[in-house]
């Protein structure tokens, strides 16, 4: 398996697997106890759409659950909740 550094990640555009821009990485949240991701979150575009595979925290940014994601290369590929 591919190891990628939180660092590389930070800025990626984040799309669902539809093409639609849900905005880009801000950081990712982790459970402070287990060490596990919990949720990207994500600086929003000016218009979201209805059908974002999270939802909003109380600063207007997208928390997208880390199980959400497809893939991760040049951008990060979500999918909605199933």
């Amino acid at each position: 398996m591919n190891e990628l550094l939180a660092r590389n990640l930070s800025g990626k555009p984040i799309v669902g697997i539809d093409g639609t821009d849900f905005g880009t990485l801000s950081t990712v949240t982790m459970d402070p106890e287990s060490g596990a991701l919990r949720d990207l979150v994500v600086d929003r575009p000016s218009r979201l759409s209805s059908t974002a595979p999270g939802r909003p925290d109380d600063d207007g940014r997208l928390r997208i659950p880390v199980s959400h994601i497809e893939t991760v290369n040049d951008q990060i590929v979500v999918r909605r909740a199933d």
